[in-house]
């Protein structure tokens, strides 16, 4: 090897460049695969990554400055989704504490298919220092750390504990985050002496590198099988995932739609698939799904899920699709969730297998009097969203529906609205308008508290013309409010609806429904009696938010509220509409969960409360089957 073949950088400044000529390539379009670098700074990377990403330039890697090390992975999914998993960041921290911060959003990664680059600083490889400053001790193993906790959340990992190992690892690693059916958290630790050693690099493991995201159609006697198992259903239901925003294949589906008239309910990742005047959509499915779609799926012969994992709200505990001959059909990219729920299956990607669908189904129709069932429910049901919608008194405060009709009047088709935990992705399922494909960006499949506001920065990076707004209740608030700074200060102009209910109104309410009476859910002071029953505390979390560096708009009725929304989405600051809620009545509430969710409940009490949610427990459980 010639001097002039090899390169010598530390191994961080040769990780760095190594990122600036990683691409992605789908349809013929190209995608820069890591278009950033979030990171805090500590002795575990701020002499390795900290200084390769001071020498290599805003230009050639942008450098992001978090607040919370769980956040900055959260605002990188957030920036993967919108991207369609085409463009990701990386997410660099010190060893200790900082490393272990990551695991909940590795996690979140993860369980929702969406890449994000972890890179840690871990131990001395050449253990000099030992132990380390923040170092775990294991007496039974001397190359473990903490870093080992990322482990089980990732779906690939690495510890680089010499130079060269780091060009087999670091292309392991792109290979994984570019992969459809792979993509989660990809983690490589980096042990502080080993960032920092300088070693020959062949310039190969520079030279521009495109990963090419694969569209692997369905086989033909697949195809063929699925289309003559549609066409012998009487009552097929479409369950539209994640998956088919991923694929990029909303057209596709629609164009299925069309030609048949197969109904569509979506689980939270997917919805949007449809648009939501589409007259095929029928709303959210599972326990906090529309009447229309759960009834639907209570009486389907034939269920094609199209890029779904069956999450147990999806099937409301394996109680929803009941059916005694009901059979399943699943398009998806990865095999493990294709062959569920016994299902006849087509491994392709969604978009590719949905056009062979429609080509396989030329001429084929569901009946008319299916059809004219499914769009009278659907009707019926944009009715009880009118209901929710509706204010009567523009002088009273809100109730949180009356606050997502509010919203509801007041975004565009291009807007995002992004939520994750507590009681707003039940109200949001089954009552949000969804207008485009990107605008409901809902992470339920970790629900994670504290996922929004971050995620609300991924978005508007990947997207710095689209108005987005992070929906946030005071308990997800308090979690993880930090990353305001972080839109301050980058001057990233997302909108925060702030709702003050006083607690986790969420898991109170399912508190109260499993017996355990709202017990330890409430932001209130002690009572007499010791329970958390006394008044409200007098936390003012708008004050808070703008100390922080928002602009605050408070709102304490309807009327204001319209006005401060519109408000926010002309800002060109970061906003925060700040409004306290009433409690849902029958009249302007969320309309109550249309399926079951299983959370067991004590077989033994002797509080009358907990007795009776036994007896119903007891009764919904009778119905749960398995699908074989």
């Amino acid at each position: 090897m010639t001097a002039s073949a090899v390169r010598r950088l530390t191994v961080a400044q040769a990780l760095v460049e190594f990122l600036t000529h990683q691409y992605t390539e789908r349809d013929g379009r190209r995608h820069r695969l890591i278009n950033a670098t979030w990171g805090i700074f500590g002795h575990g990377n701020v002499a390795g990554l900290g200084q390769a990403l001071l020498e290599s330039g805003p230009d050639t890697m942008p450098y992001l400055q978090g607040r919370n090390e769980q956040a900055m992975v959260h605002a990188a999914v957030g920036y993967a989704r919108q991207n369609n998993r085409l463009a990701a960041q990386a997410v660099t921290t010190s060893i200790g504490p900082g490393a272990t911060n990551l695991v909940t959003g590795a996690a979140l990664a993860t369980v929702n298919r969406l890449p994000v680059l972890l890179l840690p600083g871990d131990i001395f490889a050449t253990r000099t220092a030992d132990p380390v400053l923040q170092q775990l001790e294991v007496p039974y193993a001397g190359d473990l750390s903490v870093n080992d906790a990322l482990r089980p959340v990732s779906r690939y990992f690495d510890r680089v504990m010499r130079p060269e190992a780091l060009i087999p690892a670091a292309l392991q690693a792109m290979r994984v985050l570019a992969d459809p059916a792979e993509t989660g958290a990809v983690t490589l630790a980096l042990p502080q002496d080993v960032q920092a050693e300088a070693f020959d690099w062949p310039e190969e493991f520079f030279a521009d590198r495109v990963w090419h995201v694969r569209r692997p159609a369905p086989e033909a006697a697949e195809a063929a099988a699925a289309a003559q198992t549609i066409r012998a259903a009487r009552r097929p239901l479409i369950v539209a995932g994640g998956g088919v925003h991923h694929s990029e294949a909303e057209d596709a589906l629609r164009a299925l739609v069309n030609a048949t008239g197969i109904p569509v309910a979506s689980t939270q990742a997917g919805k949007g698939s449809l648009r939501y005047d589409h007259p095929a959509d029928i709303g959210g499915i599972g326990h906090t799904g529309t009447a229309v779609a759960d009834d639907l799926a209570r009486t389907a012969d034939l269920v094609i899920g199209v890029g779904t994992r069956y999450s147990d709200f999806t099937t409301a505990s394996a109680t929803l699709f009941a059916d005694p001959a009901v059979r399943f059909l699943n398009l998806n990219i990865t095999p493990f969730d294709a062959h569920k729920l016994g299902a006849t299956t087509v491994v392709a990607d969604a978009r590719a297998a949905l056009e062979a669908l429609t080509a396989e189904l030329a001429g084929h129709r569901v009946e008319e009097r299916y059809e004219a069932e499914y769009r009278t429910g659907k009707a019926a049901w944009e009715r009880r969203v009118d209901a929710a919608y509706a204010a009567g008194d523009e002088s009273a405060r809100p109730s949180q529906t009356q606050v997502l009709g509010a919203l509801d009047a007041v975004v565009g088709d291009e807007d995002v609205v992004i939520n994750a935990a507590g009681s707003l992705p039940g109200d949001l399922h089954k009552l949000w308008r969804a207008r485009s494909p990107r605008q409901y960006h809902l992470e339920y499949g970790y629900s994670c508290m504290g996922y929004e506001i971050p995620g609300a920065i991924g978005v508007r990076l990947a997207a710095p013309a689209t108005p987005v707004w992070a929906l946030v209740g005071d308990g997800t608030y308090l979690m993880m409010p930090t990353e305001i700074v972080t839109a301050v200060q980058e001057g990233i102009n997302i909108n925060i609806v702030l709702f003050q209910n006083h607690g986790y109104a969420s898991i109170g309410g399912l508190s109260e429904t499993t017996g355990g009476e709202r017990f330890g859910t409430a932001y209130r002071y002690r009572a007499a009696d010791g329970q958390y029953t006394g008044d409200p505390l007098p936390v003012d979390l708008a004050a808070n938010a703008a100390s922080l560096g928002m602009d605050v708009l408070r709102a304490g009725s309807v009327g204001e509220l319209r006005e401060a929304l519109a408000a926010a989405r002309a800002s060109d600051r970061p906003t925060c509409v700040y409004v306290e809620t009433e409690t849902a009545d029958t009249v302007s509430g969320a309309p109550e969960a249309q399926a079951w969710w299983d959370v067991p409940v004590a077989q033994t009490a002797t509080r009358p409360a907990a007795v009776k949610a036994r007896e119903d427990y007891d009764r919904q459980a009778a119905a749960r089957r398995r699908h074989l």
